[in-house]
C-alpha cells in the first residue's frame, strides 16, 4: 500500500517541481527497463514497516495524520540517501543538508561554491550558497570542545554545528560565558552565534521505583536498542546510567546482567551484558516497534523515542555532533532533538521509522510543557565496544537461497560500523559509505544503492 501512495506522490512532485520520494531517488529512473530498479531507500530502510505506535506518536507529535507520517518517513529516507549522494560529490565545498516541511518534502543542500548548483539541483535538491564548510564548523566545534575540557561551561552548557544558519552556535545562560570559552578556543567569531537561553540540561536517571531496569540498589534508567557480541547478549544504554561491574535486575525484579563498560561524561555510552534468562530481540522496550537498522537520519528528520517513564514522543532531529554540559561534566558527539522526556527515560530508544538513532542521555523541560532532550547515537556504542544491533534478520532484499554460493569477497563485513566516506570492495568493485550505519545481510553494497555509491 505505501509504495503505491509514494508512486502517486512521484508523479505529482514530477509535474509540480517539488520535493517528493521520486525527486530524491537520483538515477533509478534510468535504469533500463529489462532490468530490475535497484531498491529505493525507502525500501532499503524499511519505512513500509514502520509500526502503529510509533506512526501514532508522530502524528499526535507533529500534527500530522496517518498519509503524512507514512510520506514523512519515506521522504526522509530519500533526502538521506540524496545528501549522502551530493555530500561526497561536492566534497570539501560541502556544507551540511538539512530537510523541511511537513512531509519533510523539501531537501536543502548547502556548498560553499555557486558553481555546484547545478548539480544540486539536478538532484532534486534546493541549493544555498554559505560562507563555511561543514567540515570548517566542525573543526570549530572540536577547538570548543578541546577547551571546555580544561574550563567550567555550566553557564554556556550546548554548543552545536547548525548547518541550517551556517555558524557554530553557543547556547548560554550568561553570553559572557559563551564568549569566554570561545576566545579560549580560539574560533573566529564570523563562524559563532550565541544564543540566550535559559537551558540547564541534566541525565535523565531518578531513584524511585518503575518499570524498566534497575541498577545496583534502586536507580532506574531504561534499555536503548537490544545488542549481541558474539554469543553474548545484552543492550546498549546511557553511561552515566551505571559503572562497569555493576548489576542490573529487570523491571520484574529477577537478576538481570551486568555493565561491562560505560562511559561518562566525555560520551554518555554503555552496554549491559544479560544472563541466560534474557533474549536479545529486535524489539524496542514495551511495543511492537520492530528495529531493522541504524542508518543515521538528517538534520529536521522526525525522530521518537521511548522510555520507561514516559512511554512515546516525537520530535526533531535539530543538531547532530552537539556538544552538552551537565552537573557531572561535558558530553560530546550527542544529538539534540526537539522530543520530550522525563526522569527514568535515560538510555531509552530513540528510532527514526525503523532506523535505531541512539540511547537517550539528558535534557531540559519535561513532556507537559516541551523540552529538549539528547541523544548519544547508537553507531558509536556499536563500534566500541564490538556490538551488534539486534534487528528483524535478513534484509529486505536478502532471501534465504540454499544455492547461494556465498559472498564474492571484498573488504564489506556485515556487523561493521561505517561512517560517510569509508570506502569498501566487494565483488570486485569499489563502494563508498552514504550514510553511516551498521552493515548487515541483505545491505551489501551492490543491493544498497542509499548508503553505497559504486566508485
Amino acid at each position: 500500500m505505501l509504495q503505491r501512495h509514494l508512486r502517486a506522490a512521484c508523479a505529482a512532485a514530477a509535474a509540480a517541481g517539488a520535493l517528493l520520494v521520486a525527486g530524491l531517488s537520483g538515477s533509478a529512473s534510468a535504469q533500463p527497463s529489462a532490468f530490475p530498479a535497484p531498491p529505493t531507500a525507502a525500501e532499503t530502510l524499511r519505512t513500509d514497516a514502520t509500526p502503529p505506535a510509533l506512526l501514532g506518536a508522530l502524528q499526535r507529535d507533529l500534527g500530522l495524520d496517518h498519509g503524512q507520517a507514512e510520506r514523512r518517513l519515506a521522504n526522509e529516507a530519500e533526502a538521506g540517501a540524496t545528501a549522502g549522494r551530493l555530500g561526497s560529490a561536492l566534497g570539501t565545498d560541502f556544507a551540511g543538508a538539512w530537510v523541511r516541511g511537513a512531509e519533510s518534502d523539501t531537501l536543502t543542500v548547502a556548498t560553499t561554491d555557486p558553481a555546484d548548483v547545478p548539480a544540486i539541483l539536478a538532484h532534486g535538491a534546493r541549493a544555498v550558497v554559505v560562507e563555511h564548510s561543514l567540515a570548517a564548523l566542525d573543526a570549530a566545534k572540536a577547538r570548543v570542545d578541546r577547551a571546555a575540557a580544561h574550563r567550567a561551561t555550566a553557564d554556556a552548557p550546548v554548543w552545536y554545528v547548525d548547518v541550517p544558519t551556517n555558524t557554530l552556535v553557543v547556547e548560554a545562560i550568561r553570553p559572557d560565558a559563551a564568549r569566554s570559552l570561545l576566545a579560549a578556543a580560539h574560533v573566529d567569531a564570523s563562524l559563532t552565534r550565541i544564543v540566550k537561553s535559559a537551558e540547564r540540561p541534566r541525565p535523565l536517571y531518578d531513584l524511585r521505583g518503575g518499570d524498566a531496569y534497575y541498577i545496583g540498589s534502586g536507580s532506574r534508567c531504561s534499555i536503548g536498542f537490544p545488542v549481541t557480541r558474539g554469543t553474548q547478549q545484552g543492550f546498549a544504554t546511557a553511561g552515566h546510567c551505571g559503572r562497569a561491574g555493576s548489576t542490573t535486575t529487570g523491571s520484574n525484579r529477577v537478576a538481570q546482567g551486568t555493565f561491562q563498560a560505560s562511559v561518562f561524561p566525555g560520551n554518555d555510552m554503555a552496554w549491559v551484558a544479560t544472563n541466560s534468562n534474557w533474549t536479545a530481540t529486535p524489539y524496542v522496550t514495551g511495543s511492537s516497534v520492530q528495529v531493522a537498522g541504524s542508518t543515521q537520519a538528517p538534520v529536521g528528520s522526525s525522530v521518537c523515542r521511548s522510555g520507561s517513564t514516559t512511554g512515546w514522543h516525537c520530535g526533531t532531529v535539530q543538531q547532530l555532533n552537539t556538544s552538552v554540559t551537565y552537573q557531572e561534566g561535558t558530553v560530546s558527539g550527542v544529538t539534540r532533538t526537539s522530543v520530550c522526556a522525563e526522569p527514568g527515560d535515560s538510555g531509552g530508544s530513540f528510532i527514526s521509522g525503523s532506523q535505531a538513532q541512539g540511547v537517550t542521555s539528558g535534557g531540559s523541560g519535561n513532556c507537559t510543557s516541551g523540552g529538549t532532550t539528547y541523544f548519544q547515537p547508537v553507531n558509536p556504542i556499536l563500534q566500541s565496544y564490538g556490538l551488534t544491533l539486534k534487528t528483524t534478520g535478513t534484509g529486505p532484499e536478502d532471501p534465504e537461497d540454499p544455492e547461494d554460493p556465498g559472498e564474492p569477497g571484498g573488504t564489506w563485513a556485515a556487523g561493521t560500523v561505517y561512517q560517510a566516506g569509508d570506502t569498501v570492495t566487494y565483488g570486485g568493485a569499489s563502494y563508498r559509505c552514504l550514510q553511516g550505519h551498521q552493515a548487515q545481510a541483505g545491505w551489501e553494497p551492490p543491493n544498497a544503492p542509499a548508503l553505497w555509491q559504486r566508485l
